[in-house]
């Protein structure tokens, strides 16, 4: 198993793995959309995207975090907004390995944190994070507001 960062090479078998992440959200399958918008992300460098590979060079999960800055603690952190791992590879620890490089990330750009997000219902993800040193904030209210 490899973990490595995206390159836009990797962008054909990317977006189909990050286009059934979205869909494992219950959005609409649109590759095309999705092909874009991370060849959008990697040509600006406006997140940092790993891959788990494995050693056939199949890629096969992917995270990415986004940077952020907190005001009060003058520092760096990171969301980690996405994390996705095709089905027929799930329980092996991939997911692991890839929150295991985004902590290197963290680490590598003298960041406070890695913060996240996700839903109350993905048991996965509520199992996942706690095992991985993420602690649940009951401190505060996190709110939205869309256009």
């Amino acid at each position: 198993m490899i973990i490595r960062k995206a390159t836009l090479d990797d962008l054909n078998a990317l977006s189909m793995l990050f286009d059934a992440y979205r869909v494992f959200y219950n959005k609409s399958s649109d590759l095309n959309a999705a092909k874009i918008f991370l060849g959008d992300r990697i040509k600006n460098n406006e997140s940092e995207l790993y891959l788990a590979e494995t050693n056939d060079s199949k890629i096969i999960g992917f995270v990415q975090l986004y940077p952020l800055f907190s005001s009060t603690r003058l520092k760096r952190l990171w969301l980690l907004n996405d994390l996705f791992v095709a089905p027929e590879y799930r329980s092996q620890g991939i997911s692991v390995l890839l929150i295991d490089r985004a902590k290197q990330l963290a680490r590598e750009t003298n960041a406070v944190a890695i913060t996240l997000e996700t839903a109350k219902l993905n048991t996965i993800g509520n199992a996942l994070y706690p095992k991985t040193g993420f602690v649940l904030d009951s401190d505060h209210n996190f709110y939205e507001w869309e256009t």
